[in-house]
């Protein structure tokens, strides 16, 4: 899937360059293409509930503090940017990312949920200050959908008898702020972009068809962007 994205990113790369598109500063639409680090915090928010006549749940009842944490992940990601005017735009991004969770507290060194692949569905409305020059800072706010695949568990997981995992879509809203820097009068130009999201997923373990463990994540990942865009 990575290696997917690479691909488009590419792709996309390779059609902005192209002469039936003239570049501008003040055109229409922008299209970047990015570097990507995504820093999740995945910590627990609440258990739900926990069958204590499980292995796991027993487990986990018996220790004094246990929480979790998601890996970080660096991804390319495409973005897309359409102007209503100057000052006011809407901009949408594609990335996967991938991550596992791992405990901490009495849960250090445990491996709990691997290959958690996140599709981050983000739309926002973004407002840009004119300073009478190539720099140009924005903030933005909006709606995001967090859509997860292919969730397994992980190697602790396992041993404590967990055969499937589920986590849940999210929704929630992501804030942003940045800077786009034109380079000349061709559209071309550099980006760096910041979003805090605030999610909050729902993972359920299952042994033999039985839920033994329900917990919500403050997952709130950091995304932090870098790269080139074209305007047109």
């Amino acid at each position: 899937m990575r290696k997917t994205m690479m691909l488009a990113a590419l792709a996309a790369a390779t059609a902005i360059t192209t002469p039936a598109m003239a570049g501008s500063p003040e055109g229409k639409i922008q299209v970047k293409v990015l570097g990507t680090a995504v820093l999740p915090d995945g910590g627990i928010d609440k258990v739900k509930s926990i069958d204590t006549t499980s292995t796991l749940g027993s487990t986990l009842a018996s220790l004094n503090q246990f929480d979790t944490k998601a890996n970080d992940n660096v991804v390319p990601t495409l973005a897309i940017e359409y102007f209503f005017t100057n000052n006011v735009s809407v901009e949408t991004i594609c990335c996967f990312t991938q991550h596992h969770v791992n405990g901490t507290g009495d849960l250090a060194g445990t491996n709990i949920v691997n290959h958690v692949l996140i599709l981050p569905a983000t739309l926002t409305a973004k407002y840009h200050l004119d300073m009478g020059g190539p720099i140009k800072p924005y903030i933005g706010a909006g709606p995001s959908i967090f859509f997860v695949f292919d969730e397994k568990p992980g190697t602790t997981a396992k041993a404590l008898g967990v055969d499937r995992v589920k986590m849940s879509n999210s929704l929630g809203v992501a804030l942003q702020g940045g800077v786009d820097i034109a380079l000349g009068d061709s559209g071309f130009g550099l980006s760096l972009d910041a979003k805090k999201y605030f999610m909050k997923p729902t993972a359920k373990f299952y042994a033999s068809g039985t839920k033994v463990l329900e917990t919500k994540h403050d997952l709130d990942p950091w995304v932090l962007s870098a790269g080139v865009a074209y305007r047109f």
